[in-house]
């Protein structure tokens, strides 16, 4: 005798159930996540490395100034130095040490959680400090 009752396999239709399709969503969810802190700390390194760029083009605009002048310059403009957008010179102090001048320059960007510090001419490597 036969049934006309389906059997399991009949019922069963292609498709994703309700648990599939939640799994698939978290996992792209976390996937997310991950590409969106990756992309953040990219940027970041890129608003570093603008400043730090800056800096070593401020030291320059600062040597060329020195060059036909005798003396550092008292700002990044009348070294003719222009920063890059969102870049900020903080600090730029003309110094006489042990008799010798020099210039000391913070500069950070405001999409960076770091400001970096220099001496011209360097007495050290430029460092990165936590703002």
């Amino acid at each position: 005798m036969q049934t006309n009752r389906p059997t399991v396999e009949a019922r069963h239709q292609s498709g994703l159930t309700l648990i599939e399709v939640l799994i698939v969503t978290f996992i792209i969810g976390v996937l997310g996540m991950i590409a969106v802190s990756k992309f953040a700390a990219t940027k970041e390194k890129a608003y570093d490395r603008t400043v730090v760029s800056d800096i070593m083009r401020a030291q320059e605009a600062a040597k060329a100034y020195f060059a036909d002048n005798q003396v550092y310059p008292a700002s990044a403009a009348s070294a003719g130095f222009t920063p890059s957008s969102g870049v900020t010179f903080t600090e730029w102090q003309v110094e006489m040490k042990d008799g010798m001048s020099s210039v000391h320059l913070h500069a950070d960007h405001v999409g960076s959680t770091h400001y970096y510090h220099a001496h011209y001419p360097a007495e050290a490597d430029l460092e990165q400090r936590p703002k």
